[in-house]
């Protein structure tokens, strides 16, 4: 998977970071059930589970469960937390295994993995998303504060390669942007994500905006040379937003509040 292959619209907040914040608030019981379900579903029709009762959990074989009724399933099993996870081919940060987990969050982009042993990657179908369930194994983070300081310093570094390309002449969006990195997108955190968390979540969509708005049209590039010196700049930007997003996505790793 390429970094131009987003899941997510730009300024979106991507599913699983919605799901693990405000899942893991329910888990906790820092939040009701109601307010959980309209802030993780949205706009969205609903979402569903399924491949729980493949793992022993119950329910009905072959058959989607309400997002309840699923998490219910979860808690039942112990579960405490959702963290995310925002893979793409050759790095599986936030992923443990096994094989067959790894590929349904390659597929999707993203997941949430359970402390329970069970992780979930999401398939949009129209305004529906069913959550597939899978076992899940254990896995490496970034905390937070290293992901805070490799988010920072890749975008200094992007906007200075940026900046010799000339990224004002062909996208000045772009420009505007990386001009203006206090402007983030406003987030809402669900009950008990640390404010650090909620703001470092916000640079890291901030920088994948950059990242997807400066790959949309390769036009802009002259030549081969000025596309693949775009592609090596964007990159390590890619690569640290997702680590910014995983870590603040992860209560394994949070700061204690």
């Amino acid at each position: 998977m390429s970094i131009e292959d987003h899941r997510t619209a730009v300024g979106a907040v991507p599913d699983a970071l919605r799901l693990a914040w405000w899942g893991t608030s329910w888990l906790r019981g820092e939040t009701v059930a109601d307010l959980m379900l309209d802030a993780v579903i949205g706009d969205d029709a609903t979402h569903t589970v399924s491949g729980l009762a493949a793992l022993g959990l119950g329910g009905e074989a072959g058959r989607a469960e309400t997002l309840i009724g699923g998490l219910s399933r979860l808690r039942a099993e112990g579960a405490s937390l959702l963290g995310t996870a925002f893979p793409v081919e050759g790095d599986l940060l936030g992923l443990g295994g096994p094989a067959a987990f790894n590929l349904g969050a390659l597929e999707a982009g993203e997941a949430v993995v359970s402390d329970a042993g069970v992780g979930l990657a999401p398939t949009r179908v129209g305004a529906v998303i069913e959550w597939q369930a899978y076992a899940a194994q254990r896995r490496q983070l970034p905390d937070v504060g290293e992901a805070d300081r490799a988010l920072r310093g890749a975008l200094l570094e992007a906007a200075q390669a940026l900046a010799d390309l000339d990224v004002a002449r062909w996208r000045p969006e772009i420009a505007d942007r990386l001009l203006n990195l206090r402007h983030r997108p406003a987030l809402r955190g669900a009950p008990g994500v640390p404010d650090r968390c909620v703001d470092l979540a916000a640079r890291g969509l901030q920088a994948r905006d950059i990242v997807g708005l400066a790959l949309e049209d390769e036009g802009g590039a002259v030549s081969a040379y000025e596309m693949s010196a775009r592609r090596d700049a964007l990159v390590p930007l890619d690569r640290a937003a997702r680590r910014a997003l995983t870590a603040a996505g992860s209560p394994e790793v949070w700061p204690p509040g």
